[in-house]
């Protein structure tokens, strides 16, 4: 079996799966609560926990393990079935909490060599004690800047084992040099085997299912190249701006937020050579040569190459200046950009030539995240009305894979061409509940499998070709285009793909 694919006989039953401590840092946090919980109870609930496991929680909220259970118990049992009161209730006995505050200033102004509460710690070592044997999991839903201290606090702790591993969340840093930083102090406490970089994109069915696409059927491979595609578009639009969060966006952006792991990711995979050996890193290696081939993006060429936009009011909608946050707008609210869209080239023999535009934005008018490969029309059409066909593969909000074909419409006289489509639903298709990403990746972390997971080398892979940018857009004077909100974006997102004659994919066919 692939290590790219976990089938439902390859799942434990409870007694031979895994036996895991997973400590969360900020276990009470959003991510947690909407993301982590639930996937984990899923994943017990499916018999890949052992009845061991524990899921201990940490943060500065004070709670006694019977607290944390009942906020647990209000917050997501609206997910749990009717059926499944039982297992719902065994996976809370899994559940403990310790007190730490994580939020104090972890550059050394607290209590800790890292600023955290010693109290939490030592109880943090208590619960884990005479539990050696088990592997430990550190999953840090905390800021990229606690990363390097709480690894500093773990090894200083004693807890961390050969069979150790720690989870870090995006954003990696803010640029090159803070993700090398960040990789290096915690790198200094973990081995790079030991370290998972998560980005829940590539726990997506339809992510697992584009390789498996390209690389198990004879068809396609043949054809997933210049000499027939002629470009690829990929999409992450949200339909949600930003209340409360201006403060972080401000100074993260979409090129930060979106572009520099979900995009790129999504790139890399769509992009890659066929791994040479079905092993772990093979892929990872593929990811890295795509990241590496992409053609810089510099100085003025940002103009001709990138687009920046933020939204403004418009139907009832606020803009990005407006919207309610603690402190009124500062000149980095005014030049930050809410959307962007890119033109990348992959500067190989496979893709030279293929332009791969990348777009993301909030306040658009669907939310919707996809691969669009757009392949080149037919070399000579003896029927008129033909179209290019098209494959579409829909991570969100309904996962599944449409090619779009030419077929004749049914009627007498002329032949009349109409573009449809061939489906492949994947909650439809297989009859059962499509799993988020966070459980497939979860399960990944617990068995040990870093593929789907960014390496270290690949994550400062896509900070060279993003930085660049970033200092163009920090050169110019001019402010991100406005774009109404509730729209697809600015005019120049359109003029981008205008130039050559091409469109953005908009219709939801």
């Amino acid at each position: 079996m692939s290590p790219l694919s976990t089938s439902p006989a390859d799942r434990p039953d409870p007694a031979g799966a895994h036996t895991a401590d997973l400590v969360v840092f900020g276990g009470t946090g959003d991510l947690a609560m909407r993301k982590l919980i639930p996937a984990l109870y899923h994943s017990d609930r499916d018999g890949r926990l052992s009845p061991e496991s524990r899921v201990i929680a940490m943060s500065r909220g004070g709670l006694t393990d019977a607290d944390f259970r009942g906020k647990v118990d209000a917050e997501v049992r609206d997910q749990v079935p009717a059926d499944d009161q039982a297992g719902w209730q065994r996976f809370l006995g899994r559940l403990h909490h310790v007190s730490v505050d994580v939020g104090r200033d972890v550059t050394g102004t607290g209590t800790g060599t890292g600023g955290t509460d010693r109290q939490g710690w030592g109880a943090l070592t208590r619960l884990l004690a005479g539990h050696e044997q088990r592997d430990r999991v550190f999953y840090l839903a905390s800021p990229p800047r606690t990363f390097g201290p709480f690894c500093r606090e773990l090894d200083e702790a004693g807890l961390v084992t050969p069979s150790s591993r720690v989870v870090l969340e995006k954003p990696l840093g803010h640029d090159l040099t803070s993700a090398q930083r960040i990789n290096d102090e915690v790198g200094a406490i973990f081995d790079e085997r030991q370290i998972f970089r998560i980005d829940h994109y590539l726990g997506k069915e339809t992510v697992q299912n584009l390789l498996v696409l390209r690389f198990a059927n004879a068809f396609l491979e043949p054809i997933w190249n210049s000499l027939w595609i002629d470009h690829v578009q990929i999409t992450a639009a949200e339909t949600v701006g930003t209340p409360g969060r201006r403060g972080y966006y401000d100074h993260a952006g979409a090129l930060r937020d979106m572009v520099q792991n979900h995009l790129l990711q999504l790139l890399t995979l769509t992009a890659m050579e066929p791994p040479a050996r079905s092993d772990r890193e093979a892929v990872r290696d593929e990811k890295v040569k795509v990241l590496q081939a992409l053609r810089p993006i510099t100085g003025t060429e940002a103009d001709r190459f990138t687009v920046r936009g933020q939204y403004v009011g418009a139907d009832d909608m606020p803009g990005y200046l407006d919207e309610p946050a603690s402190t009124p707008p500062t000149e980095a609210s005014r030049r930050v950009e809410t959307f962007t869209a890119i033109r990348a080239e992959v500067k190989n023999w496979r893709w030279a030539g293929v332009p791969f535009y990348l777009r993301t934005g909030k306040r658009m008018p669907y939310r919707r995240s996809e691969i669009v490969v757009q392949f080149k029309d037919v070399p000579h059409s003896i029927y008129p009305g033909g179209a290019p066909n098209r494959l579409v593969l829909r991570l969100q909000p309904e996962e599944g894979i449409r090619l779009h074909i030419m077929a004749k419409e049914p009627g007498a006289g002329d032949v009349t061409l109409k573009p449809v489509p061939l489906s492949l639903s994947f909650g439809e298709t297989f009859s059962t509940r499509v799993p988020e990403a966070y459980e497939r990746l979860l399960t990944d972390v617990l068995a040990g499998n870093p593929t789907l997971f960014m390496r270290r080398d690949e994550v400062e892979a896509a900070w060279r070709w993003i930085d660049p940018i970033l200092q163009a857009w920090e050169s110019q004077a001019e402010l991100p285009e406005p774009y109404a909100a509730g729209t697809t974006g600015p005019a120049g997102a359109h003029e981008l793909l205008g130039r050559s004659g091409r469109a953005w994919h908009e219709d939801d066919a």
